[in-house]
């Protein structure tokens, strides 16, 4: 690719093609440190050199200065919807390794780009709604539940995602949709409970409130704390605390009109060790992450490697835990495992690690401990503090499945001596774009030859 040499249209078809990247993988999910390493490695092969970036949870920003005496040129670009697409993730990631490589010009890679932004997906709607259901007919198995119990849990999960998807149509905030969606999952339970079918209907209330966490950025959030950018940390978290809290209002909401027409929604307690609940834990597990990966359009060739990947995940998580070693330090074992292992097995099926981790770590959402808490707190008196606690508990397992991923992709990923050159708050692991960073010596090196893709 012909670098740019200074001329105000190409500097400024530079820093579009730049921030646009940057859009599409923030909107993806991407940390905020990967998006600014990404952006500065494709700036400084462009040949603008030193650029300036600034990426927030709702913009981006860049500057570009040729000499201290002329006036700096600045765009911007505004993020204004946040979707998970791991096909769109996945085809921003190769074209801008296409671009380190000098395999696509300049106007090639803006022409490619705004193909994958405009292009549909290869699967019908209809198809995303099944998967959802998958999904949550995938907690229901893991979490012990009978024929009956799976396809509530899947009727279910079906109903939230069509009506959060013409929620979404008119455009009302994400918070009524959690709340909407938390409703549902309770009134099918309730529904069910008034049957005359003998099923523990709280298992279908757990399995659709996993459906619900699974689109909050915990993760993200996380991440980006660790790496040093703190206002869009802040900013990630009181997204998904809020999320979090839409679906608490439904779930309770519904519980509490339960309680008022004198429905009882017995509590949930599982936890047999047997050799066929744990196979079937392993099969659920990897029903739910694969179908997650399904619905969020990640690539078919990864479909296979995520569910083993989450398979053996909660395998690890189970057996950890039966010594007596606490919920939390269990799932944060198995999100290690998970790190160590995604950025390997997303190399070799040419997908960013985000879509191994994200869709590996579902099945270990702490769904159930919030269902415990809810219950609990409508029950009151006595009750109020083990409520508490389970609530507690519950973000203690989010924290450590962020941690423990975010670790294992430290230890896991080969960070080359160029990398580990780039500044202090941009080292760190990289789940989007290529592991080394184009700085100094190391950018004149790869335009010599191929860049690698770690």
């Amino acid at each position: 690719m012909a670098q740019i040499r200074g001329d105000v249209r190409e500097v400024n078809l530079g820093l579009d093609f730049c921030l646009r990247v940057g859009e599409l993988l923030l909107a993806s999910g991407a940390g905020a440190a990967d998006v600014t390493a990404t952006m500065q490695t494709v700036a400084y092969h462009l040949g603008l050199r030193d650029a300036d970036i600034d990426v927030t949870f709702t913009s981006l920003s860049m500057s570009w200065q040729r000499d201290p005496e002329e006036v700096p040129l600045l765009a911007t670009r505004q993020v204004r919807q946040r979707v998970i697409d791991y096909e769109h993730l996945t085809r921003v990631d190769h074209l801008v390794r296409a671009v380190l490589r000098d395999e696509v010009t300049l106007k090639e890679a803006r022409a490619s780009l705004a193909r994958i932004v405009s292009s549909g997906h290869d699967r019908p709607r209809w198809a995303i709604t099944l998967a959802w259901g998958l999904m949550c007919a995938g907690v229901a198995i893991q979490l012990g539940g009978g024929p009956v119990v799976v396809a509530l849990a899947f009727v279910a999960s079906a109903l939230i995602d069509r009506l959060q998807l013409a929620i979404s149509r008119r455009r009302i905030p994400t918070f009524y949709q959690q709340v909407a969606g938390g409703g549902v999952a309770t009134l099918i339970a309730l529904a069910a409970a008034a049957t005359p079918l003998d099923v523990d209907v709280s298992l279908v209330v757990t399995a659709n409130i996993i459906m619900l966490l699974a689109g909050i950025g915990f993760m993200g959030a996380l991440q980006d704390a660790l790496t040093g950018f703190y206002i869009t940390a802040t900013a990630r978290l009181t997204e998904a605390i809020l999320a979090t809290a839409g679906i608490i209002g439904g779930v309770s909401g519904g519980l509490s009109l339960a309680g008022a027409l004198g429905v009882e929604i017995p509590q949930l307690d599982p936890g047999r060790g047997d050799l066929q609940s744990a196979t079937m834990l392993a099969f659920g597990s990897a029903l739910c992450a694969g179908a997650f990966a399904y619905a969020s359009y990640a690539p078919r060739r990864i479909l296979l490697p995520i569910a083993i990947v989450a398979a053996v995940a909660i395998g690890i998580s189970q057996s950890v835990e039966f010594p007596g070693i606490g919920r939390t330090w269990s799932v944060a074992m198995a999100a290690l495992f998970v790190g160590l292992v995604s950025y390997t097995v997303a190399g070799r099926m040419r997908v960013p690690p985000l879509v191994v981790v994200v869709s590996a770590v579902v099945p270990m959402l702490p769904g159930l401990s919030i269902y415990r808490g809810l219950t609990l707190l409508a029950e009151g008196g006595a009750y109020t503090s083990a409520g508490l606690l389970a609530m507690v508990t519950a973000a203690s397992v989010a924290i450590a499945l962020s941690s423990g991923v975010i670790l294992g992709e430290y230890v896991a990923q080969p960070l080359k001596r160029e990398a580990r050159k780039v500044e202090s708050r941009l080292a760190g692991p990289r789940l989007v774009g290529p592991v080394r960073t184009m700085t100094g010596r190391s950018s004149r090196r790869s335009r010599r030859g191929s860049v690698s893709e770690g």
